[in-house]
């Protein structure tokens, strides 16, 4: 195992200072730690941070920075971090000469979900990995032909996946870029999340309605979650008197239908209240009963292999997950802990089968987040692979 790397993990965390984005990228940087790296985060993506008070993008970063300031703090990561406000492109955090220092000396960086706008400004790092976070939608907009989207993704020495169906098993509606798309799935540290606390008796997600517009290719549109969600909308009142609750945005732009949720049995609650930080969204996930989770509908179409990170926490907490079928079934071990379905009578059929045997699932849940999620495991084998790949060319 390659350990003593100076590891740069790139990420989205001042910029959309939310719950559950911090945990997807903090568990990078945890696990890389965790693995003996020497790790730092640097946050360059050009793009305008998110204000949750202002349901909005900001021209005012100070609540930002501090965020990101603060979470990276609380694990001892609070001198190793910039960030880069793009007007003006002042940098925060590490001093120019120690962030270039940095830069010059790392011996790899972790560009995860593509959040550098600038890779070739890195070029003097040996190694530069780029994780595809967004399978079905990255290869799209890739065979469309999007050139300077091609030289952007071209710029990387190797390219990793969440579709870890694409390229040994592609998918019939994922097309091939001609990429080599190396699987690797959401790290977790295990011990951040504890199987033990008491929890309601209410089974959860967070989610937005829908983030972006559908895309269209080849005489298909691949959309959101929004997409999807309509024909699981009588879903609370076929399994009561089980409650699911959703954790949706109530901000202006998020554009969730409330009334007719609540009107089919929803419980909806905002996740700016009950989850807006590392804290509170670990104790939003851990005193869940389980998770219901449903996939955006290009996932659905796309079968990549897709599995969430989010629900890849839950299990972590021992909480069972039933999740939409996205091509995960059979790379990751299902019907214990895992459950998945396709349609409206498979969901209800899942969360009655847990409910059978709520203990035994818990358990399998916790089981599967050491097996397959572990971050000594999912990272270890990431810079092992990219390390032996930049070797052979």
């Amino acid at each position: 195992m390659n350990t003593g790397l100076t590891t740069i993990v790139t990420g989205q965390i001042a910029q959309y200072p939310l719950g559950g984005v911090t945990w997807f990228y903090i568990q990078y940087l945890l696990g890389l730690k965790q693995l003996g790296h020497e790790v730092y985060y640097i946050e360059d993506s050009g793009q305008w941070p998110f204000s949750p008070l202002e349901a909005g993008l900001t021209k005012d970063p100070t609540a930002n920075i501090q965020y990101l300031a603060n979470a990276l703090e609380s694990y001892g990561l609070g001198d190793r971090w910039s960030y880069r406000y793009p007007k003006g492109k002042v940098w925060h955090g590490l001093n120019d000469s120690r962030r270039r220092e940095i830069i010059e000396s790392a011996d790899i960086l972790i560009n995860v979900s593509g959040t550098l706008e600038h890779p070739e400004e890195y070029r003097s790092i040996p190694l530069l990995v780029y994780i595809d976070t967004d399978p079905v939608f990255t290869q799209i907009k890739l065979a469309r032909g999007q050139a300077d989207y091609r030289a952007w993704v071209d710029s990387h020495d190797i390219h990793f996946s969440f579709g870890e169906r694409i390229g040994s098993d592609l998918p019939h509606n994922v097309p091939d870029t001609g990429i080599d798309w190396i699987p690797t799935r959401a790290p977790v540290v295990i011990s951040e999340w504890n199987p033990d606390t008491p929890f309601r008796d209410v089974y959860t997600t967070v989610m937005n309605w829908t983030s972006h517009n559908s895309m269209e290719y080849e005489d298909k549109s691949y959309g959101q979650k929004d997409v999807e969600f309509g024909q699981f909308i009588t879903l609370p009142k076929r399994v009561e008197p089980i409650q699911i609750e959703v954790a949706a945005g109530a901000g202006k732009n998020r554009h969730t239908p409330y009334d007719l949720l609540k009107y089919n049995g929803w419980q909806i609650v905002n996740p700016d209240d009950v989850c807006p930080d590392l804290e509170s969204f670990r104790d939003y996930t851990q005193s869940s009963r389980g998770e219901w989770s449903i996939a955006k509908n290009g996932y659905v179409l796309g079968q990549s292999g897709w599995f969430s990170e989010r629900s890849a926490r839950y299990l972590a907490a021992g909480r069972p997950v039933v999740a939409q079928e996205t091509g995960f079934t059979g790379i990751i071990p299902t019907g214990e802990g895992l459950l998945s379905y396709t349609n409206l009578e498979e969901a209800v059929a899942a969360i009655s089968e847990v409910e059978r045997d709520y203990e035994r699932h818990a358990k399998a849940a916790r089981r599967i987040a050491e097996t397959h999620f572990d971050s000594d495991k999912v990272l270890g084998d990431l810079v092992n692979t990219a390390l032996k790949r930049k070797g052979d060319e």
